[in-house]
This record gives C-alpha cells, structure tokens and sequence, in this order.
C-alpha cells in the first residue's frame, strides 16, 4: 500500500482528525462549540463514539463489546462504572511473582563496588559475604562477584516487574486503576536507575495504585514517606545542620505549585521541616536526632513547622489545586487548557477537600471531554500504544516476545524508568520521523514475531565480552589468564597481587544471576483475526477493513486511504475473496498497515 511519508502524513492526519471525523460519524462528530463547555453531556447526546473515547481516555481503550455495554448506559452510569472501580472484582490479577534474589545480607545495598570493597576490608564482610583467609588469592573475590551479582539480578528482577505491570494493564477490569497509577508514576517520577533496588519500585507502585483515586493529600504525604522516593531525593542526606534541598525543592516546583508559586526561602524551610524523614531499606523511618525542631517561616507561615504542615500549607494555595487539576486535565483531556476550565477545575477539586474522583467526573462528564479538540488529538505514549493495542484486539496478556519495555525503551519510554524527577513530557516529543518508523517495526514484530526457538531466551544473554571470560575458563585458564590478554609474566604477576578481579566479577555476577531469577515465559499474542472478522460479520476485505477500523481508530483514515487499504488487502487475498481462516496472513498485513498509520498514534 503507497501511503504518504510519515512526518507530513502524521502532521496532516492530526490537523485533518476533525473533518475525517465529521465525514464517517455524522452526527456523532464531536462538536467545536463543546469546548471547555464543563455542563454535563446528555443522555441523549451519547453514542458509541463517545463512549469509545471515554474508554479510550479513562483506561487504554477497549474492545467493541466493552465499548458497547458503556455505550448502552447513560454517560453517568458509564463513568461511574470507570470511576467507582472499587465494586469491580480485580482478585483474578496475579500478583507479582519474586524470584527471591534478595537476601538480608545486601541490606544496606553498598553505592558502588570500590564501597562493597571498603566495608569488607574495614568490617570483616560486606553483602554478607566474607573475604577469603589471609593468603589466599582475590580474598575479596566474593564480596566483588556478589556485588556485581545483586547489580544484574536486581535489573532481571525489574525488567520481570515492569512487565508484570504492563501486562496487569492489559488484563485488569478496572483499567482507570491502572491509568491512574501511571499519572501518578509519570508526576511522582522515581527512576530504578538510581534507587536500585525493585523491592522498593514494587512498593511504590502498590502505594500509588492504592491512593490513586482518593485524597491527593494521603498520596503526597504517601510519597514523601515513599522508600524509593527518599532514595531517589537523597532525603537520607537531608539532616539538621546540613539540609539538602532536593527534596523541598521538587516537593514545590514538580509535586504541586509549580514554578512562580514560591521562593528560594521557601524552598530551604521546606526542605528543614522534611529533615529526619528517612528509611530503613523498605520502610519510612523518622529520626528525631536529624530533623531540625526550629522555627521555620513558609509561604507566610512561621513555627516549628514539621513536614506533615507543610504539606498542608502547600494545599491551602490555590496554585496547588491549580497545577494538579491542570496536569490531570493535560493526561486525560488534552494539552491546551483555558483559564476558565482551570479555574473551573481546581475549584471542584479544592472543595472536595482534594478529592480526585469528584475531579475526574467533572472532567469525564463534560460536554469538553467530547468536543472537536479533545476527541483523537491526543499523541500516545508508548506505554499507552501498547497496552491500548492489546485491549482493543481483545488479548487476555500481554505478549511477551516481543517483550514489553523492548518495544518501548526505543520510542523513549519504559516502566519504572523515567528520564528523570520531572518525568516523561509527552506530547509532541513523542513523534519524530525516526519513531514513527520505529512504532511501525515494533508493531510488525508483534504480528509477525520471530521463531523464539531460533534466538534462545532473550533473558539469558551475557554480553561478549564476559561471555570470552567464561569461554577462556572452560578452556581451563585461570581467572587471571581469561581476563588478561597480555603476555603470562605479567599475568601471572596480578595473579599474585590482585585482592580481586573486576572482569571476573560482572562474569560470575551475570551467571549467578541468571541461575536465580525466574524466567520470564515467552509467548507471542494470542491473536486470530479471521476469527475476529467473522465475529464482525466480515465476509469482503471491504467489510474486513472497516471492522479493523472502527475497532482500533480514533482518528478515521479518509475515504481514499481506506479505499486503498481495501484495494491492498484484497491484492494479498489474491482477490476479492471471503475472509476465511485462510486469510490470517493476509488480514495481519492490513492490520499492520493501520498500526503503523499516522492515525492510530493518535487516540
């Protein structure tokens, strides 16, 4: 299929998003004088494409039989049932399966090997692993090999997590659940880069999914008291006498005023009311020996402030409600937002006592929420993509060949690592000419993956040059030999002198790591389109393609685009044939095309 190039194809699909719209739905098409109009749609008003769009936005998107029973409610008992996902039994979701790869010995998790190697030699052992006797050759080969060992595990430990994690989006019935959960990951941003440890990502994760939809005073006071958070802010720094502001600093500018709304002092006095609040590796822990008692002026308030009032004076600024209503306004409605609906916005959120669900109804229920500039304008973000793809094609888990956070690290995203305390920026930033043909590779290996059997367990792999390593001692050299390509005199004189071996390390941390950590079990996406089109009632390529895009766009392709898609896919099944089980390949191929169109990046 000839389709236009990618950059101008993406910009004029967005541009051109409402009069494709206006062409394929009618009536249904969402009005421009809607906009920020925050009165209540009408029953009489709701249609299949707006409880699409409420789908697509209050969750990830959804198959058209869920996108039904919400289209046969009124838009109220739709949002409710979004909303209110408490009443919705979600025990069937497993739970994180650990492969125990942490053990109490590597509590406190030294910051580097040259500090794994100082508290050994200065206190008999470190990550539970004592030095060899005196004598012996690399006596502190142990402490390295664990060392380097707890480094690689962690990682496989992660990447196992984060795919836990999207595969619980995939699956779960509550799915504004899990939106929320990654708002609050994207605004409260903690990156496993630096926190190291994904006991304490796991922790997190459950806080936030558990606060996600209730006071937005219990969530922040949450993550200030966050494990994970404290780490990834130096708060343990943060003592009397000696404040580091890193914690006050993005408590003010990024957690909730944003910038303009305070002073340096401010940040100062914030960040000694926080001081003393610590943790003990997975638990909050306050020291009253570090926390300054004095007395402390912010934002107009003075006293021996602690970290719990300062919160609250936080929340008392209407810049607060102002800043949290606008960024969940931008995540869930669209970028641009007017001083009157912000306005408008924070008030219902400041008089619900910082309540998010009267928030997101207000937001769910308006005539804005559905009206020409909100309705698939939005760019989505891999994570977004992925999760949205799987549910509209109806998967019950997430595939994982290819894996999840390998199709996303390349477009700029992946779960639990964001690029840093500020987040992911979305948005445009998503889409240059490069990812748009990097969103189109990563949606052909799903539908087309690789035989597995051929490339052996991606989880599994040891990079070449510690692979030579293990290669050389299997051909009976020694530690020194296999690491060391210089001539034997001076191989054997490290030998002798060396308290141990780094290169030797990383090996023998990548082989006692991968023996431990569970695999992760490969499958591709369970996917049958010939059954899916004569669930549709397909029985033309025509009908085959409208029931593919009416299932997956937001953005409709216009007439000569789906004329085409239809001229292709008739073209593969050599004819204008009926969609039959004899058509799978063929019916992927379309399926790709639309994918990959400008189009479907937008929802």
């Amino acid at each position: 299929m000839q389709r236009r190039s990618f950059g101008l194809a993406f910009l004029a699909a967005s541009a051109g998003a409402a009069a494709a719209r206006a062409a394929s739905t009618g009536s249904s098409a969402p009005p421009a004088a809607w906009a920020d109009d925050l009165r209540e749609i009408d029953a009489a008003e709701w249609t299949y494409e707006r409880a699409a769009h409420l789908a697509e936005r209050a969750g990830f998107g959804a198959p058209p039989e869920d996108v039904r029973r919400l289209a046969e409610m009124t838009p109220r008992e739709a949002v409710a049932t979004l909303v209110d996902y408490e009443s919705v039994d979600a025990s069937m979701l497993p739970a994180f399966e650990e492969s125990g790869v942490w053990e109490p010995g590597m509590d406190p998790f030294p910051p580097s090997r040259a500090e794994a190697v100082r508290i050994a030699r200065e206190k008999g052992s470190a990550l539970g692993e004592e030095p060899l006797p005196e004598g012996s050759s690399r006596r502190l080969q142990p402490v390295v090999d664990k060392f380097f060992y707890s480094l690689r595990a962690n990682t496989l430990e992660n990447e196992r997590l984060a795919l836990w994690w999207a595969d619980r989006m995939v699956r779960t019935p509550r799915p504004l659940e899990e939106k929320l959960t990654f708002f609050w990951h994207g605004h409260f941003a903690t990156s496993e880069t630096k926190v190291r440890d994904y006991r304490m990502m796991l922790v997190q994760n459950r806080m936030l999914r558990e606060r996600a939809s209730g006071g937005f005073r219990e969530l922040l006071l949450g993550i200030m008291r966050d494990p994970a958070m404290l780490v990834y802010l130096d708060n343990g720094e943060n003592i009397k006498g000696h404040p580091n502001e890193n914690f006050g600093r993005e408590l003010l500018e990024l957690f909730t005023l944003g910038v303009g709304n305070y002073t340096e002092e401010d940040i100062r006095e914030a960040s000694r009311a926080f001081t003393g609040w610590t943790n003990d590796v997975l638990e909050f822990r306050f020291d009253p020996e570090l926390h300054d008692a004095g007395r402390k002026r912010f934002l107009g308030r003075e006293g021996a402030l602690n970290g719990e009032e300062v919160v609250d004076i936080i929340l008392a600024q209407p810049a607060a409600a102002e800043r949290i209503a606008t960024k969940m306004y931008q995540f869930f409605v669209r970028e641009e937002i007017s001083d009157a609906t912000r306005t408008a916005l924070a008030k219902v959120f400041r008089e619900s006592g910082y309540q998010v669900k009267p928030l997101l109804r207000a937001m769910f229920l308006s005539r804005d929420f559905y009206s020409e500039p909100s309705v698939a304008t939005q760019i989505k973000s891999p994570v977004q993509l992925f999760v949205s793809t799987y549910r509209k094609l109806g998967l019950q888990q997430a595939p994982t060949a290819p894996d999840f956070n390998k199709l996303t690290t390349p477009l700029g995203q992946t779960l639990l690592y964001p690029p840093n305390v500020a987040g992911w920026a979305g948005g445009r930033v998503w889409i240059t000419p490069a990812t748009l043909l990097e969103r189109g590779n990563a949606m052909r290996d799903i539908l087309f993956p690789p035989d597995l059997a051929k490339y052996g367990h991606p989880d599994r792999f040891i990079p070449q040059i510690y692979n030579r390593v293990g290669q050389r001692l299997a051909q009976g050299m020694n530690i020194t030999q296999a690491t060391y390509s210089g001539d034997s005199a001076m191989s054997q004189m490290l030998d002798a002198d060396e308290d141990f071996n780094t290169r030797y390390g990383v090996y023998r941390g990548y082989v006692l790591a991968h023996e431990r950590v569970k695999l992760i079990p490969r499958r591709t996406a369970e996917l049958s389109l010939a059954a899916m089109a004569r669930a549709d009632g397909a029985e033309t390529a025509a009908d085959a393609v409208d029931g593919l895009s009416r299932r997956l766009l937001r953005a409709p392709f216009q007439q000569e685009d789906r004329q085409a898609l239809t001229a292709f896919l008739e073209e593969r099944l050599g004819g204008a044939k009926p969609v039959d089980d004899a058509a799978e390949e063929a019916l992927r191929s379309a399926l790709y095309v639309i994918l990959s169109s400008p189009e479907y990046q937008l929802g």
